[in-house]
């Protein structure tokens, strides 16, 4: 099975509580996963050749939570081209502010300018419609468990 590096951007704990979700439905799955809520280039480096899975919420002003902002400043600024990156996204926001999901859109946006391939669509969870993101989460983490080789 795959092995998988969640990398995880959160505020008030929401899109640690999708990871650690995320975490047990793949490893469930017979994925070799691990989670990092601050992660480091290092650690990106080494799921280049693997899978990133990056579950982010997004500050009121559309920013990325601090525990991922220096991540995503490093993959900009230090990585450049990384065709090899196969990844998922999950964005976590509020509609009641103009920047809706835009942590997770801008890594989006980040990684498929560096060429990176996503696996599956990204999933953006609304505060609003979904005070319980796991609930949305879960079955598209299964669902993109089964798209790993």
């Amino acid at each position: 099975m795959a092995q998988v590096g969640i990398f995880v951007g959160t505020v008030y704990g929401n899109a640690l509580l999708v990871a650690e979700e995320a975490e047990t439905i793949l490893g469930e799955q017979g994925h070799e996963v691990k989670l990092f809520e601050e992660g480091t280039l290092e650690a990106w480096q080494y799921y280049r050749q693997h899978y990133a899975l990056v579950i982010t919420s997004t500050t009121g002003q559309g920013d990325l939570p601090d525990s991922i902002a220096p991540l995503f400043a490093a993959i900009r600024d230090e990585v450049g081209f990384q065709p090899e990156l196969k990844y998922g996204l999950i964005a976590l926001g509020d509609s009641s502010y103009d920047n809706f999901c835009g942590a997770g859109r801008a890594f989006d946006a980040l990684l498929q300018e560096q060429g990176a391939t996503r696996i599956g669509e990204m999933l953006e969870i609304d505060a609003i419609e979904q005070p319980e993101p796991e609930v949305v989460s879960c079955p598209w983490v299964e669902h993109w468990g089964t798209l790993l080789k």
